[in-house]
C-alpha cells in the first residue's frame, strides 16, 4: 500500500472516530438531561450534526450510541505493537515479556484518559440514572474482553483459551475496572496510572509468593 493510501486511510477512520465519538457524546448528555426515553434518535443526529442514515450506519440503537464503539477503546496501531512484541518467542509458547508488556499497554492507554475522562464521567451519570444499562455494558465489555483474548492469543501464537490468555485478560480487566473505580471516586487526587500500577504491583506480589500445589492425583486415582 502507498503512503498516499495509508494517509488517506488514516485520514478516514479519524473522520469515522470523530463522527462516533460526536454521536456517543450527543447521546450521553440528552440522556443525562433527559432520560433515555426522553428523546429520539433525530435529536441525537441534529445534535451530531449528522442524519438518520449516519447514525444508523454507527449504532443500531440509542443505547449502542450512549456506550459507545468497541474501535474508539484501543487504537489499533497500539494494538498491533503490542502484537508484535511477541515476534521473538516461539510460536505456541509463552512469551517471557508478556506480563511487562501488558503492563506497557495498559499504561499507554492511559494517555488519552484525560481526554475521554469528562466523557466517562458523563457516562458514570448516565449509568446511575438508567441503570438499566449496566446489563449492556457487561455485555459489551464481555465482547471487548474477548477481542483482547485473541489479540493476546495472536501475539502468543497460542488460542483463546489458553489458560494464560485467560488469566491475563480477567486480572488486566479487573484490575483496571478497580483503578477506574478509584480513580473516579469522589474526593479522590492520585493519578489514574499511580493507582493502576500500585494495583498491578499488589497482584505481582501476590502472584510472587511460592505455593504448594497439593497433588490431587492420588484422590482420584481413590475415587
Amino acid at each position: 500500500m502507498s503512503d498516499s493510501a495509508t494517509s488517506d486511510s488514516g485520514l478516514r477512520e479519524r473522520k469515522r472516530a470523530a463522527t462516533r465519538s460526536a454521536i456517543t457524546a450527543a447521546a450521553r448528555a440528552l440522556t443525562s438531561e433527559r432520560g433515555l426515553n426522553g428523546y429520539t434518535v433525530e435529536e441525537v443526529c441534529e445534535a451530531a450534526g449528522i442524519s438518520r442514515r449516519t447514525f444508523f450506519n454507527y449504532f443500531p440503537t440509542k443505547e449502542d450510541a450512549i456506550i459507545g464503539h468497541a474501535d474508539d477503546d484501543i487504537p489499533a496501531e497500539v494494538i498491533e505493537e503490542f502484537v508484535a512484541g511477541g515476534a521473538g518467542s516461539p510460536a505456541g509458547q509463552i512469551s517471557p515479556t508478556l506480563f511487562r508488556d501488558l503492563v506497557e499497554l495498559s499504561l499507554r492507554l492511559t494517555d488519552g484518559m484525560s481526554a475521554s475522562e469528562e466523557e466517562t464521567r458523563q457516562l458514570i451519570a448516565v449509568v446511575k440514572k438508567e441503570p438499566q444499562l449496566i446489563l449492556r455494558i457487561i455485555g459489551v465489555t464481555e465482547q471487548r474482553e474477548a477481542q483482547f483474548a485473541r489479540d493476546v492469543a495472536r501475539r502468543e501464537g497460542v488460542t483463546a483459551d489458553h489458560p494464560v490468555v485467560q488469566m491475563a485478560v480477567v486480572l488486566l480487566s479487573t484490575i483496571a475496572r478497580k483503578s477506574s473505580m478509584a480513580y473516579f471516586s469522589e474526593g479522590n487526587t492520585r493519578s489514574y496510572p499511580e493507582l493502576l500500577l500500585e494495583n498491578i504491583s499488589a497482584a505481582s506480589v501476590l502472584f510472587s509468593q511460592p505455593l504448594d500445589i497439593p497433588d490431587t492425583t492420588a484422590a482420584e486415582g481413590q475415587s
